[in-house]
C-alpha cells in the first residue's frame, strides 16, 4: 500500500500532504530545503512508494487545515503517523503539546520535556517535523523573542504567528 500524496495550497504556501493506512504522515512545505531527504525518509521507514492521489484521510487533512487557516479550528484530531526516532517523536508531542497563540524557544521546549541539557538536539528534532502546522513547530522562537530558522520560510512563520497571536505587533528575525 503506497502512501498517497496530494498537494495542498495554503494562504502562505504549497504543502505536501501525505497519507498511509489512514494516518497523516506528510504536512509539509513543498519548497523546504530538505525535500528530498525528507520524502526519503518516509518512504524507507515506511518501506512503500509514494503515490499521488486523494483518500478520505487527506480529504479530512484539508477540511481541518481550511478551518484552521479560517480561524475556525485551534487544535487538529487528524490521526497520525511519526517517521522519526523515538526521541524526535518525543519532542514532535512536546510540541502538540504548545497552545495555539503561544510561543517557546527551543530551551523552554526541552526544559519542559525535563531534558534541559538537549536544547541543540530538540532544535534537529524541530527541523526534522513532516508533518507542518498540526506539529506546530512555527510556534517555537530563538532564546531572543527573534524569529529563527522555518522550512516553510520566515514570511509563512511570520504569517502563522500573526494568524494565531494576532495581539503581538513585531515578531522580528534575527
Amino acid at each position: 500500500m503506497p502512501v498517497i500524496t496530494t498537494s495542498y495550497i495554503s494562504p502562505v504556501g504549497e504543502l505536501i500532504l501525505g497519507s498511509f493506512q489512514n494516518k497523516l504522515c506528510l504536512c509539509d512545505w513543498k519548497s523546504r530545503q530538505r525535500r528530498k531527504a525528507i520524502d526519503q525518509k518516509i518512504a524507507s521507514t515506511l518501506n512503500e512508494p509514494f503515490h499521488q492521489g486523494m483518500d478520505s484521510l487527506l480529504n479530512l487533512s484539508m477540511e481541518q487545515l481550511n478551518e484552521y487557516f479560517a480561524g475556525e479550528r485551534k487544535s487538529f484530531d487528524i490521526p497520525i503517523l511519526e517517521c522519526g526516532s523515538h526521541f524526535q517523536k518525543e519532542v514532535w508531542k512536546a510540541l502538540r503539546d504548545i497552545p495555539y497563540g503561544t510561543v517557546m524557544s527551543y530551551g523552554q521546549l526541552a526544559q519542559s520535556m525535563g531534558k534541559p541539557n538537549s536544547t541543540r538536539a530538540v532544535a534537529n528534532a524541530n527541523a526534522a517535523n513532516a508533518i507542518s502546522i498540526i506539529t506546530p513547530c512555527h510556534r517555537i522562537i530563538g532564546s531572543s523573542g527573534k524569529l529563527v530558522g522555518y522550512a516553510g520560510g520566515m514570511d509563512a512563520k511570520k504569517h502563522l504567528l500573526k494568524h494565531e497571536c494576532p495581539d503581538v505587533l513585531d515578531f522580528s528575525t534575527s
